[in-house]
């Protein structure tokens, strides 16, 4: 992940004055006042002199250059409106100005106007790809600082919108970019959050091709692909990763012990179901009851009822019928739309089997 340190590495040759005067004719108007600009040295007397640059010759070249030096001025003061008031006017007049876009795109995150960081960001990097071969520096700091920008907003928001707006920007922007996989956990939690299931499972399925690090999008895939009978031995791969990545992680910092259990439990206990009932399906009982036992302690009480009925049936092709009758039996007393049938094949059972308790 690029650092901070990184960034400011490079910001030595991004910071060079972008708009430049290449000629003053002091006989005219205008150039009287460059050249009296250019020998003003103190600040407070030079910046009305760029205001009425600005003002009297807009058309002139040397509009930008006083734009330019008066945002850095706003910046160095930290007037957030200013920059932002400054910069547009600047990137009004040269839109592929990368430095006034970053001014702005900073004085947005300061006012914490995610709309107006998303806008300087895209500008930012968009102006950064344009830049000639020999600045290839300055683009890497613009890129980089851009995209940052829209990563640490993305995932710092609580509101799903605005993270699966600016996630989405972050990913369109640079899609070879270090953050365009460190963003999809966010991205795919926000999408859940918001009720696009389409967009979760797109994602998810996109992710888990190049990177199975998350424990809740190999889950995730998994289940759509068992509901969907879609590559079942993929399910069956990403169901136990998912079990082994989350009995390997310690518990993470300010997390309380019960939490932490319910958290693995529950992780566990859903890929372990998954696996079972698609070895179920695929008729391999032996498989299957040895996930769903392993299911079963963990397993969430909406998913228990389920277990105990394939648990039963398992068992009972497996010529296991005492233990198919306990299952079964377990399964009858939770009530639910299973109960009658458990207590039905529990009957046959003993019909059977002599002896069943």
């Amino acid at each position: 992940m690029r650092t901070l340190a990184v960034l400011v590495a490079l910001s030595c040759a991004a910071f060079a004055q972008r708009h430049k005067i290449d000629e003053v004719d002091s006989e005219k108007p205008e150039g009287k006042l460059l050249q009296q600009i250019m020998q003003e040295a103190d600040t407070a007397k030079k910046k009305p002199l760029l205001e009425q640059m600005v003002t009297e010759f807009p058309k002139h070249e040397g509009a930008a250059w006083a734009l330019e030096q008066l945002q850095q001025m706003a910046v160095k003061g930290g007037d957030a409106d200013q920059i932002l008031a400054l910069g547009d006017k600047l990137l009004a007049v040269d839109p592929d100005d990368p430095e006034a876009a970053l001014q702005n795109m900073k004085a947005a995150q300061t006012k914490k106007d995610m709309a107006l960081v998303k806008k300087y960001a895209v500008l930012t990097a968009n102006a950064a790809k344009k830049l000639p071969a020999a600045e290839a520096e300055s683009a890497k700091y613009y890129q980089g600082n851009a995209d940052y920008v829209l990563f640490v907003a993305a995932a710092q928001s609580r509101d799903p919108k605005v993270t699966i707006e600016l996630a989405e920007a972050l990913r369109a922007q640079s899609p070879k970019g270090e953050y365009f996989n460190t963003i999809a956990g966010p991205l795919f939690v926000a999408y859940q959050q918001s009720g696009d299931k389409a967009k979760a499972l797109a994602l998810a399925e996109q992710t888990v091709a190049v990177d199975q690090s998350s424990e809740d999008i190999l889950l995730f895939v998994a289940d759509a692909w068992l509901q969907q009978k879609k590559e079942p031995q993929k399910v069956h791969l990403y169901a136990a990763k998912a079990a082994e990545l989350m009995a390997a992680k310690a518990k993470p910092e300010g997390i309380a012990d019960d939490a932490w259990t319910a958290r693995k439990n529950g992780v566990t206990g859903v890929a372990r179901y998954i696996n079972g009932k698609l070895y179920y399906a695929e008729t391999n009982y032996a498989k299957a009851d040895a996930e769903l036992r392993a299911a079963l302690p963990v397993v969430d009480l909406r998913l228990k009822a389920e277990v105990l009925f394939m648990l039963g049936f398992a068992n009972y092709k497996l010529e296991k019928p005492q233990d198919a009758a306990n299952f079964y039996k377990a399964c009858a007393a939770i009530p639910g739309p299973m109960a009658a049938q458990a207590n039905k094949d529990l009957a046959g059972l003993r019909t059977q089997y002599k002896g069943i308790k």
